[in-house]
């Protein structure tokens, strides 16, 4: 294997983005993190590959300003595995795509059955990549050789994954599709943040009472502004299941809460203080939470029948439908159409149920064009049929 070397500074960076403005085509993009490491997601290394140029591997936090990457590469295609994953990295550091190509959502639209970077690279190429270190711990200083080796490896062979994926996408008549698909990816702006992240814990589920849920939530909250100030995963402090313990045994003390075996972790003493007082606040707190966290109003299809009848014989007669369509297009049914769109649909109608009024609905929760003219006359259908459905059954039992 070639021994590469990790660009840190400046003056490799210039000659790095020199080389690869000289070379041709799109450009292979990757990105490490150190997910359940540290508390951020920024990238802790960059791997860029462009033919005539080759591979580069650059120190995201030792460089600083990447404005000369941007200025190299920043007027053509860039090609990602699991853009959506990379994308607020890259961003993070000022690094922004023209248009980008995504592999594993080609894969995906393809129909292919295995659509992580390795199984595609192996279905498309017939080469075999080892994975051994993709959970490493990506902040290490020096990368070990194994290490940059793995990471070179992830965006040498994309460049060529591309070419026999843009041609498979022609072939099956996809192309226009996809780039439908890739250009949301790359404008989708970041999800927000939750109304009440605490709410996932892993365990909340075993917690009774409000005063208790506030407990939980001061604990979680504890966890969180210490993890952002150690930049250090919540989960390695104290983990979920050890703060769920804690508010359980409600403990009466200190002390007791320092006995509880269940709450573990490398901070679960040596912040005895910070979480005691977490839970002193948590039973002070006079704004109790709710039972249950905040919802959209739409409870799950196994309860539709009861709830509304109605949405649930359209949801029963689109959802078939819809899925049948997936399959004579050989592609996932959720890249299809999501089935929280369709649900959301079936939900609540439009008042007059056509085609065109289907359209609409889909365009304003989020389909794409070529999602909308395959999908809406289909579902269109399926909920004028579900009232005739719904018709024959009332007139059955009268």
């Amino acid at each position: 294997m070639a021994e590469y070397d990790v660009i840190a500074d400046a003056a490799g960076l210039a000659d790095a983005a020199r080389r690869l403005a000289a070379g041709t085509g799109p450009v292979a993009v990757d990105v490490e993190r150190a997910s359940g490491f540290r508390y951020s997601q920024r990238a802790y290394l960059i791997q860029v590959f462009r033919r005539g140029s080759g591979v580069f591997l650059l120190d995201p936090p030792a460089i600083g300003d990447l404005t000369a990457l941007q200025e190299a590469i920043g007027d053509t295609e860039w090609i990602l595995h699991a853009a959506s994953q990379d994308l607020p990295s890259l961003r993070e550091d000022g690094l922004e795509p023209p248009s980008i190509f995504d592999t594993e959502l080609a894969a995906r639209l393809l129909g292919h059955e295995r659509v992580g970077l390795g199984a595609v690279v192996e279905d498309t190429l017939g080469i075999t990549l080892a994975k051994a270190h993709s959970a490493a711990d990506w902040s290490t200083r020096p990368l070990p050789q194994p290490w940059l080796e793995y990471a070179a490896l992830d965006v040498l062979y994309l460049v060529d994954v591309y070419d026999a994926l843009v041609a498979e996408l022609a072939e099956q008549g996809k192309t226009e599709i996809a780039a439908q698909e890739f250009e949301t990816v790359r404008t989708r702006p970041l999800k927000p943040a939750r109304e009440e992240p605490w709410r996932r814990l892993s365990g909340l589920h075993t917690v009774r009472g409000r005063r208790a849920l506030s407990v939980a939530r001061a604990l979680w909250t504890a966890r969180e502004e210490y993890a952002r100030e150690e930049d250090t995963a919540p989960g390695r402090l104290v983990p979920d299941r050890s703060l769920v313990a804690a508010v359980v045994a409600d403990p009466a003390s200190k002390q007791e809460l320092a006995r509880i075996r269940e709450f573990t972790g490398r901070a679960s003493r040596t912040q005895l203080d910070r979480w005691w007082a977490a839970i002193e606040a948590g039973r002070a707190d006079p704004a109790l939470p709710t039972e249950r966290g905040p919802g959209d109003g739409m409870p799950p299809p196994r309860a539709w029948a009861d709830r509304n009848p109605a949405a649930d014989l359209r949801l029963k007669a689109a959802r078939p439908l819809v899925e049948e369509l997936a399959a004579d297009l050989r592609m996932p049914t959720e890249n299809l159409l999501t089935p929280d769109t369709l649900r959301r649909i079936a939900w609540h109608p439009p008042d007059e149920v056509d085609a065109a009024s289907i359209a609409d609905a889909l365009v304003a929760h989020g389909a794409r064009p070529w999602q909308v003219a395959l999908t809406a006359p289909v579902i269109a259908q399926a909920f004028v049929e579900s009232v005739q459905t719904r018709g024959d059954a009332s007139e059955a039992v009268s």
